[in-house]
């Protein structure tokens, strides 16, 4: 498959967007980007499994690095792709498949070999298996073996963000409470010991907890503790002997993964907890200088980032990182997903006037 870096970017959106990639599935569609990227003058392009990488060597004080996922979803009835009213439908038009477009449309046509255009060396990271679980992750992977390929003073991950600069973002972990009781029969519960009545104490925790609310470089960050399911029950006669609650807790990143999961041991004393989940939040970073840059051309003011993305694992190797994309995060992995087409090429003209001279 041959893949024309050259055409206008929602045009590329859509040539993107009609690859098929759901996660475990990007072969086809990272061979597609690996070709095309090694056919550029003045580019090194490594890859690892279905993860492309691409930098220049300029030699410039600055290295800006371009990162976006080329997994999505799986299909919802939703390829191939279809413009209506300016806005360009399908898997993975939102995210991340427009971020993606610009990075790669711009490493087309940037002027890489003209020694004095670039103000800084660029980076573009094309990754696999964003969406489904960490230990799969084609950016984890990366830095576990090539860390090197992951040197820059700012990483921007094309996530979709409206063309907001999201900065940082909240760690994420998640614990069951175990609730144990006594098995008996239905007409005879006097007998038992209802598990899963003991959850309404776990739900009443919840129910009284007063979220915190931080402000870090000036990014208000608002934690959440939540409920995400219960599950017990034996029989429609049986009182039943075993309750489990998973609990979800979105931290603020001044917190430490241990901080969190000991405030979340606080909140839960006298309770049997299991940890099942638990990553990192990434800082704001805005006092880098190239994110401070960064943030200066688009002329937005950052907010923080609700939820977790793999600006993470930047921040894990000392790398300030943003989260900025042309994409709504609010359409990202429904059926009817789309991008604005106005949006992308906004996202466009202000990446390329950050990155040259």
């Amino acid at each position: 498959m041959d893949l024309d870096l050259t055409v206008p970017v929602g045009e590329l959106t859509r040539r993107l967007v009609d690859v098929p990639s759901v996660s475990g599935g990007e072969a086809a569609l990272a061979d597609a980007v690996e070709k095309a990227l090694a056919a550029i003058d003045g580019l090194r392009v490594d890859r690892d499994g279905d993860a492309v990488v691409a930098r220049t060597f300029l030699g410039r004080p600055s290295r800006i690095l371009l990162a976006g996922h080329l997994d999505t979803v799986p299909l919802a009835d939703n390829l191939p792709a279809r413009v209506v009213d300016g806005r360009l439908y399908g898997c993975g038009t939102s995210d991340m498949k427009a971020g993606v477009a610009i990075a790669l449309r711009l490493a087309a046509t940037l002027p890489i070999t003209d020694a004095g255009a670039l103000r800084h060396d660029v980076t573009w990271i094309c990754y696999d298996n964003e969406e489904v679980t960490a230990d799969r992750n084609g950016l984890r992977r990366l830095a576990a073996r090539h860390r090197d390929w992951l040197d820059a003073d700012l990483a921007i991950l094309m996530e979709p963000t409206s063309g907001e600069v999201e900065a940082g973002c909240q760690g994420t972990l998640r614990t069951v409470v175990t609730l144990p009781g006594t098995r008996a029969h239905s007409a005879r519960s006097w007998l038992g010991d209802n598990a899963i009545h003991k959850a309404a104490g776990v739900l009443g925790r919840l129910a009284g907890y007063r979220a915190r609310i931080v402000t870090l470089d000036g990014c208000t960050y608002r934690e959440g503790l939540s409920a995400v399911r219960i599950d017990g029950g034996v029989a429609g006669n049986v009182i039943p002997d075993l309750c489990r609650v998973t609990v979800n807790f979105r931290f603020a990143p001044d917190r430490t993964p241990e901080e969190a999961f000991a405030h979340v041991r606080g909140v839960f004393d006298g309770y049997d907890l299991e940890l099942t989940d638990l990553a990192a939040g990434a800082p704001p970073g805005l006092a880098a200088p190239a994110a401070a840059a960064f943030v200066a051309a688009t002329g937005r003011v950052p907010v923080a980032k609700y939820g977790w993305t793999d600006v993470a694992r930047f921040a894990e190797l000392g790398i300030p990182a943003l989260n900025y994309g042309p994409g709504d995060p609010n359409l990202a992995h429904t059926r009817d997903e789309y991008v604005e087409l106005a949006a992308i090429d906004e996202g466009e003209r202000l990446l390329r006037r950050y990155l040259t001279v």
